[in-house]
């Protein structure tokens, strides 16, 4: 999409699992055309910054922490009251820190993403937030650990380390506008309940997901709308052992991990069945109407932290109205499925809902052309190039498409610079066309890992007067080793 189409316009049962995220259409019925309104000019209080990154979720946080202890006076907008993103909302477990080793015996085990994300999941774990790097006893051809979190302590976490960074962090303030002259951003505008404002910076960084930044700067865009969209809910009073028994007797656990949890080690904090294997007729029925899956997580007893809803939406997330209708919708899918775990698995007689994501949660809304596309081959073959900005190992269609022999592929620089604009970089899942290497690129740990190298490339950029074009690659480089980033070549 080009920029003035923007503004003209302006579940598998992951029981492993039961196929099917269904459709579902949006019956709106009459809503009246809008009409037009010329607002009225006005002058806007505004401030500058070096780096302004808008969304404080996955990448967004590491990607802040990154420009601000480069020395750039970094701001962080985001729209909901917290940081932590897709983390602490969507998510099972955050994939992952390390190679798929124990899928290919005697390959070696190593940590691939380090630095800034691995200092976040330490400091957390630290506080008893996190399980560590938890290795996998089945499935482990799928990913060989197992990184759960605590949604809540996390969210502590990751803004304890933007204040401590120096961060000047707007939570609950809206992006609502970018200002841009030729291929240069200029500045963002800003809406909250103390009012408009304008920011302006030197350099910039989108990483809300939706791609709102560099869709109100011009960049070109599509909305592939190839996912099912998600709202997971956490689920209290349930007890562990007896439904790992309940899986275990039909010998149906397929998904397995054990670590801490609520302080002990040694305990089961991943859990979950291979498809329908081992439930009732009447659950698989209900969980394939609803979308769910129930591979989860926890760091707690007597909790599992995330059971999801997906939902796979007729128009792309990134329309309002259609959006409107499937957070209705999916809420009522919450409830029906806890009354399915109620009335059909051992362990869950009295669980209750506990938790939920605050809107609903995406895997995809706007893909933004950058300046490279990572392809499927560049990932399954292990690509590495001589712009790598980190390294990954993660692949979500895994055992299917795996990167191959328990290796890593790299994200090049390229991939992160918005194609058209000089001083405009995207992190997460924006980027990548090709839904197969997306499987990979769009995970919670490469995210993270894309937020410290864009995050430390906007701060070198302000700085030292480059662009996203300009900036020597081994200056980067350099930075980002310092970093703590591990690089494989």
């Amino acid at each position: 999409m080009k920029r003035r189409d923007f503004y003209k316009t302006t579940g598998a049962l992951g029981l492993g699992l039961l196929a099917g995220k269904p459709a579902w259409s949006n019956n709106q019925g009459a809503i009246p055309e809008p009409g037009f309104f010329n607002e009225e000019a006005k002058k806007l209080p505004a401030r500058e910054f070096d780096v302004l990154v808008a969304g404080g979720g996955t990448a967004g946080v590491i990607c802040a922490i990154a420009a601000a202890r480069q020395g750039a006076k970094t701001i962080l907008v985001e729209n909901k009251g917290y940081v932590g993103g897709i983390a602490v909302e969507g998510g099972t477990a955050l994939h992952s820190f390390y190679n798929l080793w124990k899928a290919f015996p005697g390959v070696e085990k190593r940590q691939l993403v380090r630095g800034i994300p691995a200092e976040m999941v330490d400091r957390l774990t630290a506080m008893g937030g996190a399980t560590g790097y938890a290795e996998m006893e089945k499935h482990f051809e799928y990913d060989s650990v197992c990184t759960a979190i605590d949604t809540e302590l996390y969210k502590l976490n990751a803004h304890e380390m933007l204040d401590e960074a120096g961060v000047y962090v707007c939570v609950n303030t809206l992006l609502a506008a970018a200002v841009v002259e030729g291929s240069v951003v200029k500045g963002a505008i800003l809406e909250s309940r103390s009012g408009r404002e304008v920011i302006f910076a030197k350099s910039f960084v989108d990483c809300t997901g939706y791609a709102d930044l560099a869709a109100h700067a011009g960049a070109d865009f599509t909305e592939p709308n190839d996912y099912a969209v998600v709202n997971s809910m956490g689920l209290g009073n349930v007890d562990i052992e007896k439904y790992y028994k309940f899986l275990a007797d039909r010998d149906a656990v397929h998904q397995l991990a054990y670590g801490v949890r609520s302080g002990e080690p040694g305990r089961i904090i991943r859990i979950g069945a291979e498809g329908s294997q081992g439930y009732p007729e009447e659950f698989i029925k209900g969980a394939r109407k609803i979308g769910l899956s129930a591979i989860s997580t926890t760091t707690q007893d007597n909790y599992l932290m995330f059971i999801k809803m997906n939902m796979k939406l007729d128009k792309s997330p990134t329309d309002r109205d259609t959006v409107a209708k499937a957070e209705l919708e999916l809420r009522k899918r919450m409830k029906k499925g806890v009354e399915l775990f109620r009335e059909h698995i051992p362990g869950f007689e009295k669980t209750f809902m506990t938790r939920t994501a605050p809107s609903l949660v995406i895997r995809r809304g706007r893909l933004i052309s950058c300046d490279y596309d990572i392809s499927h081959e560049d990932v399954i073959n292990g690509v590495h190039f001589d712009d790598d900005v980190f390294v990954y190992g993660f692949h979500d269609m895994a055992p299917r498409l795996q990167v191959a022999n328990g290796g890593s592929y790299g994200i090049p620089y390229r991939a992160l610079c918005v194609k058209g604009l000089d001083n405009l970089y995207v992190s997460g899942m924006m980027i990548t066309s090709d839904h197969r290497a997306h499987m990979s690129t769009r995970n919670t740990v490469s995210c993270m890992g894309q937020g410290q190298a864009s995050g430390t490339a906007a701060a070198l950029c302000a700085l030292n007067g480059f662009n996203s074009r300009t900036l020597p690659y081994k200056t980067l480089r350099k930075a980002l080793e310092k970093g703590g980033v591990y690089f494989e070549k």
